[in-house]
């Protein structure tokens, strides 16, 4: 305990964000656990109470089942009967007469396993369900989130998180489900997670985080083709009717129906009425920078910021003083978590000061992805073009585009056989990898 008490305290000051999520009652965790002080906020009796213990407030998420449902347990026998804020428990080998009494009484109900634990909650109300009301209450997303457990009632806990991970000791379905496990069991689990958390950001476990990407499409082999939804850089090339808009869109729509949030920098005002997204300004009002952080302090939203309003000769400044906030904001929340900019009509080269510069990227501690549309690669400033490690080219001409590609970044030209593409194909090359070679894409539709 110790040693996991003191992983957790450098895990907060290195400013990450920790809660608790037990399906122990509130007074027997306050005897089990001498800091809660150090979560934000506990969520307990697997889900059905929110609890901080900053202020010591309790809020019950959901109804305790009736008085005379444990009346009728107690009658039949029921031995080692508790009852909490809202959960109902006893223990194997009682779960039969539960489900009993719970159809006798017409009852909405549902039993949840833990360890020979039974316990006995309004259906819907689980350790993800709690977890989501504390996420809430504090703006962040699932998606910026990392869960750890050991048992059956973690399972929709881990499948919440954009990370689950079981120690050692869980169960082999646990492990089965989890993203990866810890070589350590219990505590020192938790206290492993930590250290490689505040490592690398569980970079060094990206192969196994594979659950939540994107597919883009095929390539000639059949194998699914996808993009992370972080820590991604992607290019899309093509000239007009070459279809990179439709792709675009497309990509766009499957981050928002995954509840990733972007922030797509419109220069021309060609997005305001992207599905799941919300346009702030318009050819006749630029947005304001207090707006926007606003916009993005909501956990789930997605926005667009329309300068077209905006006098060319402003949008530096305009963008200068936007920057820096929405990045310290990103730092605390991990959000909006793409950054789309279409310089298709307009010349990134006249737009470079929109790319995240070394202060921007310091103050987030993971940069959001980026999505660049344009005509062509000289249209970009070389700076933004360096960290693209996802190349997709549509439309006429996709070897000239790579090579075009190759000339600004100065990386040597990949061998390319002639290709003509197909109406849904794209030439993409993943250019951070040495020995990768260009391949014709089929895209998901």
């Amino acid at each position: 305990m110790p040693e996991t008490i003191a992983a957790v305290e450098r895990l907060i000051a290195a400013r990450r964000r920790v809660v608790l999520v037990t399906g122990r009652e509130l007074d027997e965790l306050k005897t089990v656990c001498p800091r809660l002080d150090l979560f934000e906020y506990v969520v307990a009796e697997n889900g059905a109470l929110l609890y901080q213990p900053s202020s010591g407030t309790e809020t019950p998420l959901a109804k305790r089942p009736p008085d005379a449902f444990v009346a009728a347990l107690h009658a039949q026998g029921v031995a080692r009967i508790s009852v909490g804020r809202v959960i109902v428990a006893t223990w194997e080998p009682h779960e039969t007469t539960v489900l009993e009494t719970i159809k006798a009484q017409g009852l909405e109900l549902q039993v949840i396993f833990n360890k020979g634990a039974v316990m006995i909650l309004p259906a819907g109300v689980n350790k993800a369900s709690g977890l989501a009301a504390a996420l809430e209450r504090m703006t962040l997303s699932a998606h910026n989130a990392v869960g750890i457990g050991d048992a059956e009632n973690d399972h929709a806990l881990l499948a919440l998180c954009e990370c689950g991970v079981a120690v050692a000791n869980a169960l082999p379905t646990l492990k089965k489900a989890a993203d990866f496990v810890t070589t350590g069991a219990r505590g020192a689990g938790v206290a492993e997670l930590i250290a490689e958390m505040l490592k690398d950001d569980l970079a060094s476990h990206e192969p196994a985080l594979a659950r939540h990407h994107i597919v883009l499409g095929w390539d000639c082999a059949d194998r699914e083709v996808s993009v992370r939804p972080y820590g991604e850089n992607l290019l899309l090339v093509g000239t007009s009717g070459s279809g990179k808009s439709t792709l675009a869109a497309e990509l766009l729509a499957r981050l928002s129906d995954s509840d990733y949030t972007f922030c797509v920098v419109d220069p021309e005002g060609g997005y305001e009425s992207l599905q799941g997204a919300v346009a702030l300004g318009a050819t006749d009002r630029p947005p304001s920078v207090e707006e926007i952080l606003k916009l993005f302090r909501s956990p789930d939203q997605s926005g667009v910021i329309n300068v077209a309003g905006l006098p060319a000769g402003q949008r530096k400044a305009f963008f200068g003083a936007l920057l820096p906030r929405l990045a310290e904001q990103r730092s605390h929340t991990g959000r909006p978590h793409w950054l789309v900019i279409d310089s298709a009509k307009a010349p990134m080269r006249d737009y470079s000061w929109v790319a995240p510069n070394s202060r921007e990227r310091a103050l987030a501690a993971t940069p959001p992805s980026v999505l660049q549309i344009t005509d062509n690669p000289n249209l970009c400033e070389a700076s933004a073009l360096a960290d693209v490690n996802l190349l997709v080219v549509m439309g006429n001409s996709p070897q000239q585009m790579i090579q075009e590609f190759c000339r600004m970044t100065q990386k040597p030209t990949p061998h390319m056989d002639p290709v003509t593409l197909r109406p849904g194909e794209a030439l993409a090359w993943r250019a951070q990898e040495p020995k990768a070679a260009p391949f014709r894409l089929r895209i998901k539709r």
